[in-house]
């Protein structure tokens, strides 16, 4: 039977337990949004000692199944003060799997100053007091981990931004190919850095694997699974030839790209740092422009973006990041772009949130307006280092807005809004002010259905629709979240009528059970109820559930769109 692993950081002590039976059902962010919730303190401090942080992969993940590879990491945020989750590819959500460990549970704080290394292998936890690798960002980490316990092991690190406890620092798993994926959003770096765990590594000889209950329906469900994502044509077809990245010009063409720190929605360069142009440059210096962030990836959204000499620069080069230092700040030099993930990467900061505090500081005068290199300089020299400004941006987009005396500062709850303006895209507005993790594109990705017809079709410029459509978006991709498939695995969902059932089929083949859609749809629901109630224990109220006043206030160009739902509309998000 799965167990549950506990780390108590205070007394250092581990221990191994089974699972209770009302969690036996529960993977992913189910997992570990249900252990936050039960088990720490709403109105705790966040980087204190009754915090929480929790690991889980999904049901799936360890399996065979396309695209099952995700891992959820969960606390009470220091960035939005509320419950976060936060999923992200690489190789430890399989090998927790196969270990046959539910969650790993960080409890507590060290009594001294000594920081620590956990090793996480079939017979437990061990840990070790870690002095070497305190300091060190990243890449460094991987390298001295891999020399200690070869090329197979599992990583997940923080940098020197989780060290210090900013606001904005995310936790890095290592990939298949030995670079890195991150927890971005929500400060779980922070968390991470509070219980003064440097690494835990993962070692897999000689665990027990994962048990199919039913193998020949698994496989069945697998091949009509996999067949749905391959047939797709945005998981088949876009993702693995542009990656997210091509969403720059899609967005430009609908007026839905945030510009200049949200104040249009179109950037006359984006040419210069679209998917297309990005996918040419990849070719042209012998790059890779599909690459999978886990083992089992038929999608295949990733690249590995070389720079002019040739030489690998960044992986995972998400159109996020691209829109947030491009469009966003106006800085139309891919190259310093990419650096910039790359920099981001090695000190283990969230790219999205860092990107929009640049917007904020930009606008605030900090540096000038498009300046790459003035951006680069500032990451290196100020983040790095953790001076006052570099330690302002690395608090994220609502620290730079209130040092600085900056009006338009694009939050909710505290976190950075992603990607896409909430005035031409009326549905995702409804994701960023409802979700309980603070603005999250990734929580209810409307734009499928909004801009690229996925699941039909709903105007993005009306509002009739659109709190249905993130409602019931919010709701699958809770579901999905704890499964440990990749949210992409949602377009073919959507669309293709065998592809949902093919994963209940999937769940129930592994665990010997008989879920219904309607099961699944009630797990959804109870996760983001559960969430939310947290988040309304710590403070929070429907207030929290706003967008800035300036989408009220200033029309963004083209279609001089405004945020136009009443506060009753927005609330009624929550009547289900």
């Amino acid at each position: 039977m799965d167990r549950i692993l506990r780390v108590n950081l205070t007394d250092l002590t581990t221990r191994s337990e089974e699972t209770p039976a009302a969690w036996a059902g529960l993977g992913g962010r189910a997992l570990t949004s249900t252990i936050v919730a039960k088990e720490v303190p709403p109105a705790c401090h966040p980087l204190g000692p009754n915090n929480k942080l929790v690991f889980a992969p999904g049901l799936l993940s360890g399996t065979s199944a396309s695209n099952s590879g995700r891992l959820s990491c969960g606390a009470k945020s220091p960035l939005t003060g509320g419950i976060k989750e936060s999923n992200v590819g690489g190789t430890a959500a399989q090998m927790f799997a196969r270990l046959g460990i539910k969650a790993l549970v960080l409890e507590g704080v060290p009594q001294g100053d000594a920081w620590y290394g956990l090793r996480v292998t079939k017979d437990g936890v061990e840990i070790r007091e870690e002095r070497e690798l305190v300091g060190s960002n990243n890449f460094a980490v991987l390298d001295v981990l891999e020399a200690r316990h070869g090329k197979k092991a599992g990583v997940i690190s923080i940098g020197t931004a989780g060290e210090m406890r900013v606001t904005a620092a995310n936790i890095s798993v290592r990939d298949p190919s030995g670079k890195l994926r991150s927890h971005g959003r929500g400060g779980l770096g922070a968390v991470m850095g509070s219980k003064r765990v440097k690494f835990i590594t993962l070692e897999e000889e000689g665990a027990p694997g994962i048990q199919i209950a039913d193998p020949e329906k698994f496989k069945a469900a697998s091949r009509v699974f996999t067949k749905a994502l391959m047939d797709h044509p945005v998981s088949g077809t876009g993702l693995p030839t542009y990656g997210t990245n091509v969403l720059v010009n899609i967005l430009h063409e609908a007026g839905g790209l945030p510009t200049r720190n949200f104040t249009a929605g179109r950037f006359d360069g984006h040419d210069s740092i679209c998917g297309e142009t990005m996918h040419d440059t990849i070719v042209a210096r012998g790059g890779k422009p599909r690459h999978g962030c886990h083992a089992g990836c038929v999608i295949q959204c990733s690249q590995v973006y070389n720079d002019k000499e040739g030489k690998y620069l960044t992986s995972g080069f998400e159109y996020e990041t691209i829109w947030g230092l491009g469009a966003n700040c106006t800085i139309t030099d891919l190259d310093d772009i990419a650096m910039a993930d790359s920099i981001m990467d090695d000190l283990g900061i969230d790219s999205i949130e860092t990107a929009v505090a640049f917007g904020v500081a930009m606008e605030a005068g900090i540096l000038p307006w498009g300046d790459g290199k003035e951006m680069l300089r500032i990451l290196r020299e100020e983040v790095g280092r953790g001076t006052a400004l570099g330690r302002v941006i690395a608090s994220g987009a609502g620290a730079v807005g209130r040092t600085y005396g900056i009006t338009r500062v694009p939050v909710v709850k505290n976190q950075g809004i992603p990607a896409y303006d909430p005035r031409s895209v009326k549905g995702i507005g409804i994701t960023y002010a409802t979700t309980p993790m603070g603005a999250d594109h990734t929580a209810g990705y409307t734009i499928a259905t909004n801009i690229l017809n996925v699941g039909g079709q709903v105007d993005p410029l009306r509002k009739d629709g659109q709190v249905e459509l993130s409602r019931n978006l919010q709701i699958a991709t809770a579901a999905i979240d704890s499964t440990g498939m990749c949210i992409f695995v949602a377009f073919p969902a959507l669309d293709v009528p065998e592809c949902l059932p093919a994963l209940i089929d999937m769940i129930n083949a592994r665990f010997g059970a008989a879920l219904t859609g309607d099961d699944v749809a009630e797990l959804g629901k109870t996760v983001l109820k559960t969430e939310r109630a947290f988040n309304m224990a710590a403070g929070m109220t429907p207030v929290h559930d706003r967008l800035p006043e300036f989408f009220r206030t200033d029309p963004v160009a083209p279609h001089n769109a405004v945020w136009d739902f009443s506060d009753e509309e927005v609330d009624a998000f929550w009547n289900f």
